[in-house]
């Protein structure tokens, strides 16, 4: 059997097996087990490549993708187990409502391993609404007036950035027709590819446009955004982990899979210059927005648009440096940021708040989840010896590299870089340190999965395995 297929069929039947669990904490476990296999059968994947079809492809891009989002779920559902239960037990969540969590929650993992999977365009069209239908029964969990207020914003505002995308991938496939001719080769990667020097640029450069725009939504990307900190801040922690951690990429992974395509045709526009303009944008808008933020999750939530804003400013950039730094600092981010919300899901539980003006003196009151907090947000602020620091050190020195205008955008990012470390210090200094204030009980927290996603990216900033890096530099060559 196609193990793809396998990677795929656990989830999908997890999804329909915990709706008929009616015990949250049997559901936890059974969401854990599942999510375990998932990823102990993507690993397989590495060993034996199963054979591409009209519908599902592994190749050198996507097979290290569709392992880290397998570990991430898996992780996050240890998280989300003891997270839950609490939420659980303090009445803020009932057990009814928690079938349609479990279930959602590997609704959500099939989904997303099938966008990264799908070789067909559309396909991966449906796979990627398919999240953002399952993601917005999740944030309005807790039925309260703003999680429902947020939960609509996500729908709409991604609805629109979706609907953008589907305009954009009909574009590509009439493209793509008079070449291919009708039916299932003209929406196929790995048949488009080979054949994309003979397709209309204009035609594809106005499909690129709209894909940007419609994923990009997905990506949190300013000015697109809008639903990202309100998602985020409402919906239960362990839906942030996965949204900032593996949703976002595979958005972006989208929108890379088109920029492929666009490299392959010569006639085409090269698409950097309007990924550097957004990424850029995203980067500079979200660190000046670091600076305001009162609720802990909003703040993590605006980290996740500077970083994707990075991330994209990458790929514009281009080249085998700048593209091998976006994929390091994809892994990177999605391990730290998953990591940061696992601290930060356990301490709101702890202190009963999410104002940070409230979260003070954790390394007093709550020493393993306050350590673990410093240790993230030093990660992901850029310090080294942590993975980030490398990979945007890369994205900086890459830049300064170029000539005339190019390297003169090193400035800016810089500075965009310093404006977010700085407001990230400036919080954690109260948050970890301040003299301890309100009230604070214990958490039954699951420390494992944060501590082992902290390990795995200061083990990254001191030593990269060799097929990682082979990994890497072979994709950031197919990237253009």
């Amino acid at each position: 059997m196609n193990a793809v297929w396998v990677v795929l069929g656990i989830p999908a039947a997890a999804a329909a097996l915990l709706a008929l669990v009616p015990n949250h904490a049997a559901a936890g476990r059974l969401n854990a087990l599942a999510s375990g296999l998932t990823f102990a059968t993507s690993l397989t994947l590495f060993a034996n490549r199963p054979e591409t079809t009209h519908l599902l492809i592994i190749d050198d891009f996507n097979i290290y993708l569709v392992a880290l989002t397998a570990f991430v779920s898996f992780t996050t559902s240890l998280f989300s187990a003891s997270y839950i239960h609490h939420e659980v037990e303090i009445g803020r969540l009932k057990a009814a409502n928690l079938r349609l969590y479990h279930s959602m929650y590997q609704a959500f993992s099939f989904t997303m391993l099938l966008a990264l999977t799908a070789n067909n365009l559309g396909l991966m069209w449906v796979a990627v609404e398919g999240a953002t239908l399952t993601t917005v029964l999740m944030v309005s969990l807790y039925r309260t007036h703003e999680a429902i207020e947020a939960a609509w914003k996500y729908f709409i505002l991604c609805g629109v950035g979706i609907a953008l995308a589907l305009f954009g991938t009909i574009l590509v496939y009439l493209t793509a027709q008079p070449s291919m001719g009708e039916g299932m080769a003209a929406m196929t990667w790995s048949e488009l590819l080979p054949r994309a020097h003979e397709f209309r640029p204009q035609l594809l450069n106005l499909a690129f446009v709209f894909l940007l725009i419609g994923y990009g939504t997905k990506v949190g990307l300013a000015p697109l955004h809008a639903w990202l900190p309100d998602a985020h801040a409402e919906g239960p922690t362990p839906i942030s982990a996965v949204l900032s951690g593996l949703l976002l990429n595979v958005a972006l992974y989208a929108v890379l899979r088109f920029k492929i395509l666009m490299a392959a045709n010569a006639e085409a526009i090269a698409p950097g210059r309007l990924m550097i303009a957004m990424g850029l944008s995203s980067l500079i808008f979200a660190s000046l927005m670091l600076y305001r933020r009162r609720d802990i999750k909003r703040l993590f939530a605006y980290s996740s648009i500077e970083h994707m804003g990075i991330i994209t400013f990458a790929f514009g950039m281009g080249g085998p440096l700048a593209n091998f730094a976006g994929l390091l600092h994809m892994t990177m981010h999605s391990l730290t940021k998953s990591a940061i919300f696992f601290a930060v899901g356990h301490i709101a539980q702890a202190k009963g708040t999410q104002k940070i003006a409230d979260l003070r003196g954790l390394t007093v009151t709550h020493p393993a989840l306050g350590w673990g907090l410093i240790l993230g947000v030093l990660a992901i602020a850029g310090l080294p010896p942590f993975g980030i620091f490398m990979s945007e050190f890369l994205v900086v020195t890459s830049t300064f590299a170029r000539t005339s205008f190019h390297g003169l955008l090193a400035i800016p990012l810089a500075i965009g870089l310093l404006l977010a470390f700085g407001a990230l210090i400036l919080r954690l200094q109260g948050i970890a340190f301040g003299e301890p204030d309100g009230p604070g009980q214990p958490v039954s927290a699951s420390l494992l999965p944060m501590y082992l996603h902290l390990a795995l990216v200061l083990a990254a900033g001191l030593y990269l395995p060799a097929p990682l890096v082979e990994w890497f530099q072979t994709v950031a060559r197919q990237l253009g």
